[in-house]
């Protein structure tokens, strides 16, 4: 058995450059500053990391700021909901094709592993037709750091399939620094892909098991074989 659990942005969608906004208005509704939003790198951070992050370089008291989190959380979330544009999500190269294959391998389960909040993997990804592939994961509402992700998505995939997945019978596919890191840190294999942010040599430096340009050619990629590692 193999678990493959997909970051979303970047890896399997760009989304248009829509979340950005909307999250910024959401923190000056509730807390009257985006902090350096445009100077940020949102790459592989989990949603409320984000939140904390800027807040706490504007100068905003640790407390306050997760006291105010889950309005934050719930203003950006029915933004979302109300404003993002299906037509302006663009679906990454190879990432159909293999999805639709791997779901009909009996020996594989896919799941997600992101920072976004599950309301909004679930908005990005609906919007083209692919949430429905992944029946669990691990999102940025259980925890601040993307290392905290993997555990919980292990515990969901069991909790779902009713098998237990080792670290070498799964996989974590990515496009930032950050999942190649939480992926390390678990001792789970990491397939980066330079579809989003981050540069094919940059992911291979950081350590990553294997770096593709895309996953047009992921389908007879060692990442999806049985058993260990390729």
């Amino acid at each position: 058995m193999k678990l493959v659990l997909f970051d979303v942005d970047g890896t399997l969608v760009h989304a248009g450059g829509q979340a950005k906004p909307l999250f910024a208005e959401a923190l000056l509704e509730v807390f009257g500053t985006t902090g350096a939003i445009d100077a940020y790198d949102f790459s592989g951070k989990t949603d409320g990391r984000i939140v904390v992050d800027l807040l706490a370089g504007a100068g905003v008291p640790e407390a306050a700021i997760h006291a105010g989190l889950a309005r934050v959380r719930e203003s950006y979330l029915g933004r979302m909901a109300a404003r993002f544009d299906a037509g302006r999500v663009r679906v990454l190269p190879g990432v159909a094709e293999l999805l639709a294959a791997l779901a009909l391998r009996s020996e594989v389960e896919l799941g997600l592993l992101t920072g976004n909040w599950r309301e909004g993997a679930r908005i990005k990804l609906g919007a083209v037709g692919l949430f429905d592939y992944f029946p669990f994961g691990g999102f940025g509402d259980d925890g601040l750091d993307r290392r905290d992700l993997p555990p919980v998505a292990l515990a969901r995939a069991r909790c779902h399939t009713g098998r237990e997945f080792g670290p070498r019978e799964t996989v974590i596919v990515g496009d930032s620094l950050l999942d190649v890191d939480c992926a390390a840190a678990h001792g789970i294999p990491c397939l980066a892909v330079a579809s989003g942010w981050t540069a094919a040599e940059a992911l291979a430096a950081a350590g990553a098991d294997w770096v593709v340009d895309d996953l047009r050619a992921a389908l007879t990629h060692p990442a999806f074989a049985n058993g260990e590692r390729g």
